[in-house]
């Protein structure tokens, strides 16, 4: 039986929800993961240091205690976030970045920021106090195809953002494309990216196998093969810009299963086994350390975590739903398997 020890890892992007829905899931992250940047994007959305500070107590009064968890916190970033928000958040200890939202782009964000130019007071505050900007990195035009949305954001907002803030340090966050790839490798050091599951395993043609498959569709959407090779690429590629970022986010199954689904996928039921999944066929498992324990812990700053966990190659079966609250989600590959699993 072959097994794998690394660093115990680290979540740059993760969706907890609150309430029942945070209590319900926290752990599967927790049993996996040292560290997790939290996303704000709740109603209503973490707009300042109090309400981060609120909802990290929350969530750490559900962690089991036999977990070392540390949530990372972010702020909702919007028109109107202003350079004293931006001071208090840098200097709490607590508040590790912002995230930007353009409105109306995925599931609560609709405060998100109608204009990036209104925020540059924001952003200049940011980039002296060394807190990176966390982008969701899709425009919201409709005349913009869904499947071009990245790549246009990248023409329209991220080049000229990067220009005009040339010492900002900018996530690139849950990339789907090849263009994103080729973005992040031509920019310089503070521009990185996080990868998915997702977007290593599967490609837009996994939206539509056997009909249409609801628990597939996330924001951004699948691309085609050649993006997801890019995207595994970039992720085995050992290059410190690219580093783990499940982007899980649970959803009630009947929120996905309806006329109007949602978007999001939920991955962090077995979320490095996902990763370990994929690094194995693409034989860079000597790979996979840096990429899910070190880069990221590089890039904001943090120290290498001293714990560590032991995969094994031993297949396992994704439940077909788990509870979330008095409600039900389905995690991503439901009722499949998985080729490696967590060691208890």
């Amino acid at each position: 039986m072959q097994t794998l020890t690394i660093t115990k890892p680290d979540d740059f992007h993760l969706h907890l929800r609150d309430g029942v829905a945070l209590a319900s899931i926290v752990n599967h992250t927790a049993a996996q993961f040292a560290r997790a940047i939290v996303m704000p994007n709740l109603k209503p959305p973490v707009v300042n240091t109090e309400m981060a500070l609120a909802y990290r107590d929350r969530i750490l009064k559900c962690v089991d205690e036999k977990y070392n968890f540390e949530p990372l916190m972010t702020l909702y970033l919007t028109d109107n976030t202003s350079a004293e928000v931006v001071k208090v958040a840098a200097e709490s200890g607590v508040v590790k970045a912002l995230k930007y939202y353009p409105a109306g782009a995925t599931t609560n964000s609709d405060q998100g920021v109608t204009d990036i130019r209104k925020t540059a007071v924001a952003l200049e505050a940011m980039m002296g106090k060394g807190l990176p900007l966390l982008v969701h990195g899709e425009v919201t035009d409709h005349d913009v195809d869904v499947f071009d949305r990245e790549a246009v954001f990248i023409d329209r907002v991220l080049a000229p953002l990067v220009q005009d803030f040339p010492d900002l340090k900018i996530v690139f966050e849950h990339i789907t494309t090849h263009a994103a790839v080729d973005f992040v490798l031509q920019s310089g050091g503070k521009v990185a990216a996080t990868i998915t599951p997702q977007h290593m395993l599967l490609n837009r043609n996994d939206l539509f196998k056997g009909g249409l498959q609801p628990h597939h569709y996330c924001l951004p959407v699948l691309k085609a093969e050649t993006d997801r090779l890019a995207i595994l690429d970039a992720a085995t590629s050992g290059n410190p810009k690219f580093f783990l970022g499940t982007d899980s986010a649970p959803h009630a199954r009947n929120t996905k299963e309806t006329s109007c689904g949602c978007a999001g996928i939920y991955s962090a039921y077995a979320a490095i086994e996902m990763y370990v999944e994929a690094f194995d066929k693409a034989s860079k498992l000597d790979r996979l350390e840096a990429f899910s324990s070190r880069y990221g812990a590089d890039y904001y700053g943090l120290p290498h975590n001293e714990e560590q966990i032991t995969l094994i190659k031993q297949t396992q079966t994704i439940p077909a739903t788990l509870p979330l609250g008095d409600n039900e989600l389905v995690p991503f590959r439901a009722g499949g398997t998985c080729s490696w699993q967590l060691k208890n």
